[in-house]
């Protein structure tokens, strides 16, 4: 009376190889993906900023003048100027994404005078795009985007917004 014993299976090196490819894997495609999330995020603050300028544009055309766009603010109130703290706007909503979620950048007027202004999408401290710098855009069009996080978003070389200018 003979057993065949034929037993079926995987040996530990085979094992071992597989879960080592697959780590490899994950270590090449997880920076992709984080990559892509960063780019994700940029295109919703730049996307945001762009309805923002549309809003204070709105306001103009209501009021004659950019000044009191911010949280308590009023068409006869004080020019905010470079310097100053940038403030929330009022006309506008304050952080990014616009859809809810765990916000990422605020949404801040730097300049409003009668006519002109400055916002910036700032990334806020503490969250995912913290030091990627802020994005801004000027009244007369002018973008830019402070890839090296020194508060100067209009510098030579940080005026488009794509990664590859």
């Amino acid at each position: 009376m003979s057993i065949n014993t034929t037993q079926r299976g995987f040996t530990l090196i085979e094992v071992i190889i597989v879960v080592a490819i697959i780590g490899i894997l994950a270590s090449i495609a997880f920076p992709a993906y984080q990559s892509q999330v960063d780019k994700g995020y940029r295109s919703d603050a730049q996307g945001a900023l762009t309805a923002f300028a549309q809003a204070m544009e709105r306001y103009y055309t209501a009021n004659g003048t950019y000044v009191g766009a911010e949280v308590g603010g009023d068409p006869a109130g004080a020019e905010i100027a470079f310097g100053d703290a940038p403030v929330a706007p009022r006309i506008f909503s304050q952080q990014v994404p616009l859809n809810g979620g765990a916000a990422v950048y605020d949404l801040v007027i730097a300049e409003a005078t009668a006519t002109g202004y400055t916002i910036y999408a700032r990334p806020l401290a503490g969250a995912r795009m913290t030091g990627d710098g802020l994005f801004a855009i000027r009244g007369n069009g002018r973008r830019g985007w402070d890839r090296n996080d020194n508060n100067d978003p209009f510098e030579a070389g940080e005026t488009c917004w794509e990664q590859e200018c």
